[in-house]
């Protein structure tokens, strides 16, 4: 049997996936990072029928009739729709292997999740990574995965510290000896930055905007300081009062001003884990510094506020938004090597 799944092994496109809540990356051994896509999908409620997923289904986000649902299947990084998962797996799989011959063998699959989830919700997202036909599935902490594709050296006597925000969940793990010492998992993340945005818009402009809205305002405006550039963006959304459709422009205080109590938390969360690691690792993390990975990591001056508060240094991974699916690619690369990391399996995935 061994022989057989080494002849496999050698021939299947092995796949290490990061879950997310707000987008889904999927790595190809030998090929890098081959797919990055929103979670959503869109679904006909009349005929249970799925109309589209990923990139797709997320233009459909606020904009569809009745019948047809856009749909983001996990939730603060935990499957909420099983179904719809393990569509959408079945999806990012199938997509993989369309461009391959028909006879290749099922992959295997790594895939980054939250460490805070449950053995049920564990069990969860192996069942759907299994009935989407992977052939065998291992799970690995996101922040672990973070910190590998950070190429940080977790396996050393040394201690590492990675923040990772988000859409649903931010993560902050030290990590040493290939073991995660001390974790703080929070369901602050970009999303809730997103929701702040909206309520800030309906309180302060009385007005109601989209999610999709807020995310923009985000990223074009989004800080966690005071700037010294002058930032500025039209939002659009529905007058409360009247019901009909107003602009208003928002600047960067603004901005920071709706974000400010989520950024605070998120920083608090990181000097308590601090307060928690051993002294005679802290020496090495004021050495080393903290490292942000996630989409959450590219808010601006969200690196200094964390240096200001923590007084280490912080520094931003490099393409912070896949250095979760960069860390389960190089996990595929040798997974017998760094079985360690990896979370136990429910159903009993064998590495060989």
């Amino acid at each position: 049997m061994g022989f057989v799944n080494n002849f496999f092994g050698r021939f299947s496109q092995d796949i290490g996936i990061d879950l997310g809540t707000a987008n889904t990356l999927v790595y190809v051994r030998g090929k890098g990072v081959v797919i990055n896509e929103p979670s959503v999908v869109a679904i006909n409620k009349k005929t249970n029928e799925v109309l589209a997923i990923g990139k797709e289904a997320q233009r459909m986000v606020g904009k569809t009739p009745a019948h047809i649902v856009a749909i983001r299947p996990l939730r603060h990084g935990v499957i909420s729709d099983f179904e719809v998962t393990e569509q959408m797996l079945s999806y990012f799989i199938q997509k993989v292997h369309e461009d391959g011959f028909h006879f290749l063998p099922r992959p295997r699959v790594v895939i980054g999740i939250p460490s805070s989830v449950t053995e049920v919700e564990r069990r969860a997202v192996e069942e759907a990574s299994l009935r989407a036909g992977a052939r065998a599935v291992f799970l690995i902490e996101e922040s672990m995965a973070a910190a590998i594709g950070s190429r940080l050296p977790i396996h050393e006597a040394t201690g590492n510290i990675i923040v990772d925000i988000g859409g649903g969940t931010s993560e902050i793990s030290v990590i040493a000896l290939g073991g995660i010492v001390a974790n703080r998992t929070l369901r602050i993340a970009g999303d809730e930055l997103n929701e702040n945005i909206i309520q800030y818009a309906r309180n302060n402009f009385n007005m109601l905007i989209g999610e999709r809205t807020a995310e923009e305002i985000k990223i074009r405006i989004g800080s966690a300081t005071d700037t010294m550039e002058i930032l500025e963006a039209p939002i659009r959304g529905r007058d409360l009062v009247t019901g009909l459709p107003k602009e208003v422009v928002m600047n960067g205080a603004q901005a920071k001003e709706a974000m400010q109590r989520s950024i605070s938390i998120i920083v608090d969360a990181i000097r308590a884990c601090i307060e928690e690691t051993p002294p005679e690792l802290l020496s090495d993390i004021i050495e080393q510094g903290i490292y942000l990975a996630g989409g959450g990591a590219l808010l601006r001056g969200l690196a200094d506020v964390i240096t200001d508060a923590t007084q280490i240094r912080t520094h931003i991974t490099d393409d912070p938004l896949t250095a979760v699916v960069r860390g389960t690619g190089i996990v595929l690369e040798d997974i017998e090597a760094v079985q360690e990391v990896l979370l136990p399996s429910v159903h009993g995935s064998k590495i060989k």
